[in-house]
């Protein structure tokens, strides 16, 4: 072939000048129609790269004005609600679906968040102010809590919770609540990708199960594993539901606790694991330790699980929970956020109410503020008693307090809530 082509290059050199023209002219067309797709298929990158990061901008300007109608719908002190529909979970629970009394939009609110309540209880002179966590993810139409009546004293030892009866016990469908936006910063970040266990003792179930339906309506694929303690299936709250859950998404584990079955209850069916809810049950069965932990429930069972997470080498940042009631959560408060209390020279701190005209040392006990005024006949109204609904906020007129936990009502400059705090010195309040 090499020699044929050299010897048509000898004899007719004209013809072979013209096919290696045409050649050049082949190449050249095809550089041109490789540059020309090159060219193309970067265009079209730049426009896909374009469109997207438009589509980004259109997000980010929808989730603002989004944003932006939520702290419009939202409102300032208290809001007529309906209770639409009031529906039995167990004996002695109900959930109470509420809308606005006067047809307006609802703002959307975070996962773990709670409403405040102002109730006209009977017998009662003043109103009660309580906090219920919503037991159900943002929905356009309604609102849902979910109240558990305080046990009796035979049972409990104590006396039934007021607010808690007043509800289970006289609200029905139709009535009119006085009613707050949704508050609280216990909550759940529903845009976060790190794997989630919830943790739930009785009713505090509650905003667990909002989270849990607000990472399932928005498509989430965290790994997400829901620990539930309660005495029975009698005391199950959701229980169907928790099931579904779990059989529904392939992403979340149930682990359901009994610290009482009854005969009826069967292993692996209303149950998973005989006892009370442990980290050393999460030992068994979680990968490591490497979590977000969100609890709810009494004090004592928070208390336990939060210093044996600690113990476990969690930190306490990916450690959150949530209490209502006199009991909370204890932690060791950090250097930078601990107030050096200084005594005076003669024993302890004198506070002072200043309204009232009474005085009284604190003498360094873990008592609140609240505490103390209760001590000295000095009244100070107090809702929720763990920092949460900010009924018990109190200017501070001289003075420096500690707060003892976290709290979730937000407090102005120059005030304290009085049922979370302690005297850091010497304590002037406006009560």
């Amino acid at each position: 072939m090499l020699a044929q082509t050299l010897k048509l290059v000898a004899e007719h050199p004209a013809t072979a000048a013209g096919l290696l023209i045409i050649g050049g002219l082949a190449l050249q067309v095809c550089l041109l129609v490789i540059g020309g797709v090159y060219r193309l298929v970067a265009e079209r990158r730049r426009a896909s790269l374009q469109s997207r990061r438009l589509e980004l901008e259109i997000k980010r300007a929808e989730l603002q004005i989004r944003s932006e109608e939520e702290a419009r719908s939202a409102w300032n002190g208290y809001r007529k609600f309906s209770v639409e529909k009031k529906l039995m979970e167990s004996g002695d629970t109900f959930s109470f679906y509420l809308k606005p009394h006067d047809g307006k939009p609802l703002p959307q609110f975070k996962p773990g968040q709670y409403l405040t309540f102002q109730l006209n209880v009977p017998g009662l002179g003043k109103p009660v102010v309580r906090c219920y966590s919503l037991s159900d993810c943002a929905r356009p139409s309604h609102y849902r809590i979910t109240v558990k009546r305080c046990p009796p004293p035979s049972e409990g030892g104590h006396p039934p919770g007021v607010g808690s009866s007043y509800f289970c016990d006289r609200v029905k469908e139709g009535d009119i609540l006085d009613v707050k936006a949704p508050n609280g910063h216990f909550h759940l970040d529903v845009e976060q990708e790190r794997p989630l266990v919830l943790i739930s003792g009785g009713v505090g179930v509650t905003p667990m199960i909002a989270m849990a339906n607000a990472l399932v309506e928005a498509r989430s694929d965290r790994e997400i594993w829901f620990f539930h303690g309660a005495r029975n299936s009698k005391d199950h709250l959701f229980k169907d539901y928790m099931a579904g859950l779990a059989a529904e998404n392939k992403n979340i584990r149930v682990h359901v606790c009994h610290s009482k079955p009854m005969e009826s209850d069967v292993k692996g069916r209303d149950f998973h694991h005989e006892g009370r809810v442990t980290v050393d049950l999460f030992k068994q069965l979680l990968p490591s330790s490497n979590y977000e932990y969100y609890l709810c429930g009494p004090g004592s069972f928070m208390e336990s699980i939060t210093e044996d997470l600690r113990k476990w080498g969690v930190p306490d940042g990916r450690v959150h929970f949530e209490a209502f009631g006199p009991a909370s959560v204890k932690r060791a408060a950090t250097p930078e956020a601990k107030v050096a209390v200084t005594f005076a020279p003669f024993g302890g701190l004198e506070v002072t109410f200043a309204k009232s005209g009474r005085k009284i040392m604190w003498q360094g006990e873990g008592r609140s503020l609240l505490e103390l005024a209760d001590e000295a006949r000095v009244k100070i109204d107090a809702g929720c008693r763990a920092g949460n609904c900010g009924s018990c906020v109190v200017a501070i007129k001289s003075g420096k307090v500690e707060y003892i936990g976290k709290h979730g009502a937000d407090v102005e400059e120059g005030s304290c809530l009085a049922c979370i705090c302690r005297p850091a010195t010497a304590l002037v309040v406006d009560a």
